[in-house]
């Protein structure tokens, strides 16, 4: 296999950093880079929302196990709560019928 790097003049630190800029400068044009950075800007804002919550949610359930109210209603109840925003119909069906359902949901 051909390493790029042995074809590139030797360049280090801050040198690295133009040579990138220029190639995406290049690639993209100088119009297209603020909408890009604008872009990835809201990505990672909308990735740090998502990762709070999830780490919210597991902090949640770990104090409930410490404090031992975690039960099976809750499970159920939140699987209903699932099962409803996917728009599944809840009514009369066990907790396995509608893990079933939301998995199906989730993989279409």
């Amino acid at each position: 296999m051909v390493n790029l790097a042995n074809f590139l003049p030797t360049v280090q630190g801050m040198e690295w950093i133009i040579l990138i800029a220029v190639i995406v400068i290049v690639l993209f044009g100088a119009k297209k880079l603020p909408e890009l950075a604008r872009s990835i800007g809201k990505a990672t804002g909308e990735f740090e929302k998502g990762k709070a919550e999830a780490e919210m949610e597991v902090k949640l359930l770990k104090e409930r196990l410490k404090e031992g109210k975690l039960s099976e209603e809750t499970e159920k109840d939140k699987l209903v709560r699932i099962a409803k925003e996917l728009g599944i119909e809840t009514e009369g069906k066990s907790e396995e019928e509608l893990r079933e359902e939301i998995t199906k949901a989730m993989m279409r």
